[in-house]
């Protein structure tokens, strides 16, 4: 049950082809980005992924091709996000079986389950898996805010081992190590807010633009942690309005789009959402095109020693 959680993890984008159908060859040109910039791990079939949208075979074709592809090396994490605990049990059981290393679990979707309910859930696909599970807190996004009490709660399972932190409240990752120490691995998932969080004591950082700018995402994680804050913080202003286009409603398009951008990936969207056209697109793309005119030439970061919890 072991499992490093430090570092970087993107959620990733899911590739499709202009038929709608999974695009594995450019997935595979991203996966190899990724790995190439020193990511610690990828996660598959997260809300970036489109994951409402995709089928249980293609979650299947996504899981097993990345662990193919990776080996034991860099660590494949899947998604699970359904309205059922019992199919929550169901895909925890899949995943070990189509090779993944660990689990990104959200609370129950559509329905807002309460306090039980929701400590319930969590313990019920915990308890029915030996991998690894990283609970993602987005009250935001999903109206259930997993607290301090819940976590407690949770704190007698040993393979709850990490939260990705997406309350966008900077200061609950003092909170939580102020409760609970280095019980939980805590890592950011709000790409606008990251470099304050990784300085604040966050061990890592799972990302959006790093689908289209690994090496920028990874350098700024390993700056940090290598106490060199300065150089981290040049690239961090370069970069946040890049950061910026995860915030949105279309994080999805837009993330894609500079993916397309810097060659590790293409525009196709599965429907219902649609590729931006216009007016928006010529914003979105005058923001990508503008930061890739000045993109900062990376301080050598692939050797620094890393400070973890």
């Amino acid at each position: 049950m072991s499992f490093n959680w430090n570092g970087v993890f993107p959620a990733l984008t899911t590739k499709f082809t202009a038929h709608d159908t999974l695009d594995l060859p450019m997935f595979g040109t991203n996966l190899d980005a990724q790995v190439n910039a020193g990511v610690n791990g990828v996660i598959i079939g997260g809300s970036l992924g489109e994951a409402s949208t995709l089928q249980l075979d293609e979650k299947e074709a996504l899981t097993r091709f990345a662990v193919e592809r990776l080996g034991r090396k860099t660590p494949v994490v899947l998604n699970i996000a359904e309205g059922s605990t019992r199919e929550a049990v169901r895909q925890a059981g899949l995943a070990g079986k189509w090779g993944a290393h660990g689990l990104m679990l959200l609370p129950p979707m559509r329905y807002k389950s309460d306090h039980r309910e929701t400590v319930t859930f969590f313990r019920t696909v915990a308890e029915s898996t030996d991998l690894p599970i990283m609970i993602y807190n987005n009250p935001v996004d999903y109206k259930i805010e997993v607290t301090l009490q819940m976590f407690e709660e949770l704190s007698d399972l040993s393979n709850i081992q990490s939260v990705k932190e997406s309350t966008r409240d900077v200061s609950n990752v003092t909170r939580m190590i102020n409760r609970f120490g280095d019980r939980y691995k805590l890592l950011c998932g709000v790409d606008t807010i990251a470099t304050e969080e990784l300085m604040m004591g966050a061990c890592g950082w799972v990302g959006g633009l790093v689908c289209a700018f690994p090496a920028e995402t990874v350098a700024i994680y390993k700056l940090i942690k290598a106490g060199r804050v300065e150089e981290a913080l040049e690239i961090h202003r370069w970069f946040l309005p890049l950061l910026e286009l995860d915030l949105h409603s279309k994080l999805v398009q837009y993330i894609k789009l500079a993916e397309s951008e810097t060659g590790i990936g293409t525009e196709h969207v599965r429907a219902p959402r649609l590729p931006l056209i216009g007016h928006e697109r010529e914003r979105v793309l005058g923001i990508i095109r503008r930061a890739l005119e000045k993109r900062p030439v990376l301080p050598e970061y692939a050797s620094l020693p890393v400070k973890t919890a």
